[in-house]
């Protein structure tokens, strides 16, 4: 790899951002649409997840399809160069992501993984709203 792949590589990774990306700020607009409110990336719950809906006691984690592996979906890809590091890369991330569910379920969390590629579809967020309004939501 030369320099300038090198640059470019790292002026794209300095580029991604784990707040407030377009998926998530699709589900945090469906969801304050329809009445519910939330706080964002709390801090004293395991994992720091994306949207906390305190008085439902669940959590929903935005997922990136690359970041966080998302099983046969196109945008899961591992990089051909610099391959051992990329795969430690996303083994931790999954070992870590599936550590924090566990904690959270642990502690009486419910848990909704929305991945990246399904934000946008109404029916992946249909399923959070309807197990809310079943608890008692709007």
């Amino acid at each position: 790899m030369d320099i300038v792949d090198r640059s470019t590589r790292s002026r794209m990774m300095g580029g991604i951002r784990g707040r407030d990306t377009a998926p998530e700020l699709l589900v945090r607009r469906f969801l304050h649409k329809r009445g519910f409110r939330y706080a964002l990336h709390v801090g004293e719950l395991p994992g720091r997840p994306d949207i906390v809906l305190s008085r439902y006691r669940t959590v929903v984690l935005v997922h990136g399809c690359f970041w966080h592996r998302h099983k046969g979906c196109r945008y899961a890809y591992t990089p051909r160069s610099n391959r051992k590091f990329w795969e430690s890369k996303f083994t931790g991330n999954v070992v870590r992501d599936a550590k924090n569910m566990k904690a959270l379920r642990a502690l009486g969390w419910r848990v909704f993984t929305v991945w990246e590629c399904k934000a946008d579809r109404p029916e992946q967020l249909a399923a959070i709203f309807k197990s809310l309004k079943r608890r008692g939501g709007r």
